[in-house]
This record gives C-alpha cells, sequence and structure tokens, in this order.
C-alpha cells in the first residue's frame, strides 16, 4: 500500500504525521512521493482559522477531481472539530478526530486492504448506515469496505485529555535535516482567539525517560532537534513537583550532546532563570533563538484577547533575554484588527515592537474562528483597517531583520544544511546561502563565516574558507 502525507499547520502537526508515516511504515506500507502514485491519501488538518478549515477541504476536493478513487483519510484537528463536515467530502473513507498514529495507520489500512485490515479492538469504528436485513460487519476483519468509517469520535476531549502524548518513540523526519521533537500536547490556556485547545485537549507532558530515548534515536539522523509542542511552556505541571520546560532541557542537554536543540514557541513569561541560563551558557547547544507570542502590545487588547499577561510582563522579560544573549533571533506572533482594537492600540503595539530587539515576526490580520469567544465580540475592525495595520507592522519588522542580518555580516555561525547542503540555517534563526560546492553530508553542523548585507547573507563553510 502506497500512502501520501499531506499535512496542514504547524510543527506539533508536521510531527504527528512523522509518526503516522512511521506506523504506517512498520505494517509495510510506503511512504508515496506524490499523490499521483498513492492509494491512500492521509490529510492532516489544521484549524487555526476558518481558513485553515477551507483549506483543507478544498485540498481533498481537489484530490478527488485529480484522482478519482483514491482513499482519502482525513485526520488532525479540523477533523476533531468538524468531523461532519469532512465524512460529506467526495471520497473521504475515514475521518479519525484527533492525531492517533494508531488509529490513522489501522483507518488507511481499512481503506487500502479492506479484506484484511486488522483493527485494534480498542478502536471505535462506526461504519455508515445500512438498511435492510444485511448482516453488521465484523469490527476486526471487515468483510467488505464500509461506504465510510469515523474513527475516534467515540473519545470525549475530556478523556483524550488524560492520555498520553506518544506510544513510541520517532526514530526520523524524513527527508527532513532537522527533526521535531514533540514534548508536549494540548493547552490549558484559554485564549478568546484560539480554537486549537478545543480540538486537541488540556495540556499533557510526555514521561521525560521518553523524550530522552527519543532524542537519542533522532540524534543518530539529525544534527538538530526542535522542541515542539503546542504550549511547551507548561511542560510538566501535569507530571508532579521538579518537572518543567527548563529542567527536561537541562537533561536533554546532558544526556543527549551531538545535536543542537532548538525551543519552539514560548511564552516570554515562561522563560525562566534556568532556562535563560542556558540559552547564554550552552555554547549554542540551545539555540539562541526564541519565538515569544506577542498578539498585541497593547493592555485593553491582551485583556480582551484573554491573555495572562501585560504588556510590561512580556516588555521586561523580553530586555532581560535580550541583555543576557547579544546574539539573539526574536520572533513573535501579532494579530491587528482584534474586535474593539483603537488606532492608540495599534500605536502601542508598534511603539513596543520598535522598542524590542525582533528579528521577525508573524503578523496576521485578525479572522474570527467558529466557536470561539473572539467570533463573539463586539467593536469589529474593518478588514482593510486590519490590513492597513499588518502591512505596517510587516514593514517595520523587515527594516528590523534588515538591521540585526547587517549586524551579523562577518560573524561566524554554526550551519544546520538544507536544500542538498545549498541553505543553511543559524542558531539564531538567519537563513543563509552557503557558497562554493556543498559538503558531502548534512547530518552535522557546520561552523561557517557569514558574509553580505542586511539584503542577504551567504555562508562560507569553514572547511572551504
Amino acid at each position: 500500500m502506497r500512502v501520501y502525507f499531506h499535512t496542514f499547520g504547524c510543527k506539533a502537526n508536521q510531527y504527528d504525521t512523522e509518526r503516522m508515516r512511521q506506523e504506517l511504515e512498520a505494517r509495510g506500507a510506503t511512504n508515496a512521493q506524490s499523490r499521483e502514485r498513492a492509494d491512500v491519501c492521509v490529510v492532516n488538518t489544521c484549524t487555526v482559522t476558518n481558513q485553515a478549515d477551507a483549506e483543507a477541504r478544498r485540498f481533498i476536493r481537489r484530490l478527488e477531481r485529480e484522482r478519482p478513487g483514491v482513499q482519502v483519510v482525513v485526520a488532525g484537528c479540523s477533523a476533531a472539530l468538524k468531523g461532519e463536515t469532512y465524512r460529506s467530502l467526495p471520497g473521504v473513507v475515514a475521518v479519525v478526530a484527533g492525531q492517533d498514529p494508531v488509529e490513522v495507520a489501522n483507518a488507511a489500512a481499512l481503506a487500502g486492504h479492506p479484506t484484511s485490515a486488522q483493527v485494534a479492538p480498542s478502536m471505535s469504528v462506526l461504519t455508515a448506515p445500512r438498511t435492510g436485513d444485511e448482516a453488521a460487519p465484523s469490527a476486526l476483519a471487515p468483510a467488505a469496505p464500509a461506504p465510510l468509517v469515523q474513527i475516534g469520535t467515540s473519545r470525549s476531549l475530556d478523556r483524550m485529555a488524560m492520555e498520553p502524548v506518544g506510544a513510541s518513540v520517532l526514530a526520523e523526519r524524513a527527508g527532513a535535516t532537522r527533526a521535531w521533537l514533540k514534548i508536549q500536547d494540548g493547552c490549558d490556556r484559554k485564549c478568546a482567539f484560539c480554537a486549537t485547545r478545543l480540538a486537541r485537549g488540556a495540556s499533557r507532558s510526555r514521561d521525560p525517560a521518553e523524550v530522552v530515548r527519543e532524542a537519542r534515536a533522532l540524534s543518530q539522523r539529525h544534527p538538530e532537534l526542535v522542541l515542539t509542542g503546542i504550549h511547551i511552556g507548561h511542560y510538566g505541571r501535569d507530571l508532579g513537583p521538579g518537572q518543567s520546560l527548563s529542567r527536561l532541557v537541562a537533561r536533554l542537554l546532558d544526556a543527549v550532546p551531538d545535536v543542537r536543540f532548538r525551543l519552539g514557541s514560548v511564552e516570554a513569561t515562561e522563560v525562566d532563570a534556568l532556562l535563560l541560563e542556558l540559552l547564554a551558557t550552552s555554547g549554542g547547544r540551545l539555540a539562541p533563538h526564541l519565538h515569544m507570542p506577542l498578539q498585541s502590545g497593547a493592555d485593553p487588547v491582551l485583556r480582551r484577547m484573554r491573555r495572562w499577561h501585560s504588556r510590561e510582563a512580556y516588555r521586561s522579560r523580553a530586555l532581560e533575554i535580550a541583555e543576557r544573549l547579544p546574539l539573539l533571533g526574536l520572533g513573535a506572533d501579532v494579530i491587528t484588527g482584534f474586535p474593539g482594537e483603537t488606532d492608540e492600540d495599534h500605536a502601542s503595539t508598534r511603539d513596543l515592537i520598535e522598542e524590542l530587539p525582533y528579528t521577525y515576526l508573524h503578523v496576521f490580520p485578525f479572522s474570527p474562528r467558529d466557536g470561539t469567544v473572539a467570533a463573539t465580540l463586539t467593536g469589529p475592525v474593518p478588514q482593510r483597517v486590519a490590513g492597513e495595520r499588518a502591512r505596517e507592522l510587516r514593514e517595520l519588522a523587515h527594516a528590523k531583520g534588515r538591521a540585526y542580518r547587517t549586524v551579523r555580516s562577518g560573524g561566524w555561525a554554526e550551519l544546520t544544511l538544507e536544500r542538498g547542503g545549498r541553505v543553511g540555517l543559524t542558531g539564531d534563526y538567519l537563513r543563509v546561502d552557503v557558497v562554493g560546492e556543498p559538503p558531502s553530508s548534512t547530518g552535522r553542523l557546520h561552523r561557517a563565516k557569514l558574509h553580505g548585507t542586511g539584503d542577504g547573507l551567504s555562508a562560507w563553510l569553514e572547511a572551504a574558507a
């Protein structure tokens, strides 16, 4: 059975897809490099915005037009919230309400080999309604393909929230130099604009020993591991006293010495003293790069967003971090045009961005998401205004990134290499063009000197300098 995977959304989703791929390959399936050659297509969906839902639906409809008869299995966050919608799409034979790789593998096996697929007894399998006196199919070995199978829907979000994250370790992120290492899933916060927590459930952490085992496995193939999850700053809170993100990072640095670790998105107020110390003293083994969501730099907007920190709390922590880390890739997410945002609120956000040493920003005009508190708020900001504010902040971020790249020209960096060794990524999250003959191996860090201007940097690998 040849399976093609298509992933929407964040690094956590990409990690989940790799677990799905590994589970299916362990059962004898092969990874199809193109959907034209696939027997089954697994679509891992995202639900961060209504647009993300729509993109997944459009992709599935296009699959049916381009590959009539292909068996489509839908999984992920959007599938967890809108399973009935996906059930109605042409070509969809199974919907997995979540990211469980075993359930996805069972669904794909059922779709690809309906007469011999073995379905785990613990899995909920609901067949499409039958008419007349037809006998009900066996849950373990259906004699004929069911018109539709929906899997996982019997698990409530409450039960899902209590289940451990991951049953086995991931050995590889196929076709990539850097690997994702998911340490946590779910979220306990209730930001007004976010639907991800509705799809993912409560925050729950992987056992630290299992995280170390997976890191060791991944380190055999990848020179950099990115710690990812939905809210990694809450790692360990459900594991008992003494467990935290910073303590896990310290353990990983000690136990897995031959790779660079990088933090995924983490809140500014959750970068504690130990984590900052590790960033400052690890010699680059913990990459000097933080992505700290801002969303807004105005307290009235932060309160409506149900964010848990103030403008000043974010500002002061960011400045403390920057003082310890003279070379720092610093990024943030920002939403413009949130309901009720005034010109003064936008100016407050712009002023904060100007003050802090950002090297890049992800800026999005507000888009209401079904099922969230934000979708019910009064005081909508016209899309034209939200778009203009977003463009202004993107231009500001571009200027700040250009200034930082200018400073970095002439300096040294440790690179992970991508695209056949033609592109490098520095610890402080700068993508640079590699000059000269690429090395024979991209499976380690490469020391390089950076040259160029704010418009772009090139890297000369030390061996070729």
